[in-house]
């Protein structure tokens, strides 16, 4: 059988899989079993922030996985307290909690409000329209689109959706009762859609009158992708927990709740735990990555390279205006938008030996690795180039 016809025999049909059977991957190129090399602009949804099979993070592992790979969160792990020490010490947080994804880590996020909040009188988190938090039925009853929700309810209750960017119904929504404002500083899923600064503002303004915690999801944009550590530092705030994951395991399955001071003291031993979540491997992994991020100076590299592309994808938006609406974004999380289905323009640029990818329906959505270089910038957009105008 061909490896379609086996995925389509043995497994749930809950991917729509890209006809492309992976052999291996090398810095930023993935390269498929007969034999073509893809230029990987898209990074494993955010996760490969060193492409693919750096040396660093292959050594951080083979190290690591021999002396061992599992025990317990019974006992002191030094990969743990190394990677929790650079992940607080950069959010500005003070406490961290290891989980096996950033689902995980949302569902733990929740758990945290609604404990802070139990003894406060506090019984409502808001989130906003069209964003994406996960697939688990906490994250789920944050969010509002019927794709992801259709059939799955009853939903929790304590939720409530606010438009996002819309002041005047963020005012309308909070009040006394609310535990927590959760928020994606710049939309993934939604179509890399940033939060206005107004809009940041008003939420600061409302916790200090109502005192919520404010939760900054940084699944997709933390870790240097936006040109800053985490996506929420473009803006005047600081979060009372952050939620992370993708690059932070180096590709290997891993996730993190990050808290301030005020929710230091909610979780009590006993009250929330996880049987892999920090996994001594993926921690190891993760402490090469942040070194590597840190010391290469690859977040000011995120900054640079992003402009770069931003620049190029504007020029691009003014070439092919009757395709493209927008382009958007911070560092190396950028989208453009155009005025129809993005589908068939991912599958160009695959065809040229790019993978890109479309989300929202219409967005072209751009998040290489950390690594990129002009010349990977320049060979897209001649290739984007291209598929737009043939489409034109």
């Amino acid at each position: 059988m061909k490896a379609m016809d086996r995925e389509s025999a043995y497994f749930f049909h809950t991917y729509k899989r890209i006809p492309l059977e992976i052999d291996r991957g090398e810095g930023m190129y993935l390269f498929s079993k007969d034999g073509k090399r893809y230029l990987d602009m898209f990074s494993g949804l955010a996760v490969n922030a060193l492409g693919y099979a750096h040396p660093r993070v292959l050594r951080a592992i083979e190290e690591q996985a021999r002396r061992y790979i599992h025990v317990s969160n019974y006992y002191l792990q030094e990969p743990q307290l190394q990677l929790g020490e650079l992940l607080v010490t950069q959010s500005g947080c003070s406490k961290v909690f290891f989980s096996n994804s950033g689902t995980e880590a949302i569902e733990g996020a929740i758990k945290v409000c609604r404990k802070w909040g139990s003894t406060r009188g506090k019984r409502e988190i808001v989130s906003f329209t069209n964003a994406f938090h996960g697939r688990t039925m906490g994250a789920l009853s944050m969010m509002d689109r019927p794709k992801y929700r259709n059939g799955f309810g009853p939903f929790l209750d304590g939720f409530r959706t606010v438009p996002f960017n819309d002041i005047d119904e963020l005012r309308r929504s909070v009040n006394e009762h609310t535990l927590g404002v959760v928020l994606e500083f710049i939309q993934g899923e939604g179509g890399i859609r940033p939060v206005t600064p107004e809009f940041v503002n008003e939420i600061r303004n409302l916790k200090s009158k109502f005192d919520f915690l404010v939760v900054a999801d940084e699944i997709q944009s933390g870790i240097g992708r936006t040109g800053k550590f985490f996506g929420f530092q473009h803006f005047n705030i600081q979060p009372d927990i952050v939620v992370v994951a993708k690059p932070i395991g180096g590709g290997l399955p891993l996730g993190a709740i990050l808290g301030n001071e005020k929710v230091a003291q909610v979780l009590e031993p006993g009250l929330h735990g996880t049987t892999f979540g920090g996994n001594p491997v993926a921690c190891a992994a993760g402490v090469a990555v942040l070194q590597e991020i840190l010391e290469k100076g690859l977040i000011q590299q995120a900054e640079v390279m992003g402009q770069s592309l931003k620049s190029k994808l504007f020029q691009l938006k003014k070439e092919c205006s009757s395709v493209v609406k927008e382009v958007r974004g911070f560092g190396l999380m950028l989208g453009m938008e155009l005025d129809r289905d993005a589908e068939p323009v991912v599958v160009g640029m695959r065809e040229k030996g790019i993978l890109i990818n479309g989300t929202d329906q219409t967005v072209l959505r751009f998040l290489p690795p950390l690594i990129v270089q002009e010349s990977h910038i320049e060979e897209t957009v001649k290739a984007l180039r291209a598929v737009l105008s043939a489409r034109a």
